[in-house]
């Protein structure tokens, strides 16, 4: 069995939730980390279903999943962001192939140029009309980093607090001081179909810490339509007029009802008992629309915690200086 390199963080919640901007203060504050979009594996927008006479981005046929778990299994085993890759057509085999995602480092530290570039990690078994990854590609340019987020809603103090508390956290003899000395690497995976077992079991198998944000269906709507747009493999695409009513909503309370009491979403409370069983954390009884800096606090504290928790369930111990997660498997 391949060692384990890297320790996966899944964010996820409804559209507008703040999963991006959580995924960059927390990349700031934690070494050696670095974010994956699950918008960069978006399919080319003619392969898109429609729903309600509008094309839909925000269904699980719309992320080319195979695509995603192969990235995660590459970040898993080789500890280094994944280079793109060039996506066939299946509808026009003798097309040329496309690019597929076209993704930045997000500010991961860069491969060591002692070692040589990684494989390309093996695909997960698809259907013949799936895509399939053909080819490397040298770029990395995500286009989740070219939408506008707007400005931080975390205030400059709070964010120089976390920052001490986990500076403080990583300095011996406190439990994050293997961090800074070990070759694991931190990776954000923010997107807004993570947990749904029926579309995304493979992604949730790969992903060591699993974060829930809650955001009322006003206040996602009130965010969601206040931003300009978002960049795509064909340009840019602006949502129509209803769009979060007519898809963006739906499709949330679809793929996410599980998690909740009764199925309610809107509203709703979480259902503390599936949370457990699937290992999904969220902030629990806080109600919907949490005030942000409480939320950054409280992802801080729940990172902190499962790093804890897996550097003690590898044997929590020093071997001739170096990390026992060298040897993680």
């Amino acid at each position: 069995m391949e060692k384990q390199k890297a320790i996966i963080i899944g964010i996820s919640g409804c559209s507008s939730s703040g999963k991006t901007t959580l995924a960059r203060i927390l990349r700031d504050i934690f070494p050696n980390t670095f974010i994956l979009h699950e918008d960069d594996f978006y399919k080319a927008e003619e392969e898109l279903p429609i729903k309600n006479g509008l094309v839909d981005w925000d269904c699980p046929e719309a992320i080319s999943m195979p695509d995603m778990e192969a990235a995660l299994s590459h970040i898993r085993t080789t500890g280094e962001f994944p280079v793109s890759f060039l996506r066939s057509n299946p509808s026009n085999p003798s097309a040329p192939a496309s690019p597929l995602s076209q993704r930045s480092n997000h500010g991961c530290l860069p491969p060591s140029p002692s070692r040589s570039p990684s494989p390309t990690p093996p695909l997960s078994p698809t259907n013949k009309n799936d895509n399939k990854l053909t080819k490397k590609q040298p770029t990395l340019l995500s286009k989740e980093d070219q939408n506008s987020l707007g400005p931080s809603p975390l205030s400059p103090s709070l964010l120089q607090t976390l920052r001490t508390r986990v500076a403080k956290w990583l300095q011996p003899p406190n439990k994050g001081s293997f961090l800074p000395t070990s070759p694991l690497r931190i990776c954000l995976l923010d997107g807004f179909l993570l947990y749904s077992p029926r579309h995304t079991a493979t992604i949730m198998s790969q992903l060591d810490i699993k974060l829930f944000l809650l955001a009322s269906r006003a206040k996602a709507t009130a965010r969601r339509e206040a931003r300009d747009g978002y960049v795509t493999l064909e340009g840019f695409w602006t949502d129509p007029p209803g769009y979060v009513d007519k898809v963006v909503w739906p499709n949330y309370v679809e793929s996410h009802k599980w998690l909740f009491e009764g199925g309610v979403v809107e509203g709703g409370r979480l259902d503390e008992a599936v949370l457990r069983e699937w290992g999904i954390q969220a902030q629990v009884g806080k109600g919907e629309d949490v005030e942000f800096g409480e939320t950054v606090g409280w992802a801080v504290e729940r990172v902190m915690a499962g790093l804890e928790a897996f550097w003690e369930e590898h044997g929590g111990v020093r071997v001739e200086g170096e990390s026992v997660l060298d040897y993680c498997v």
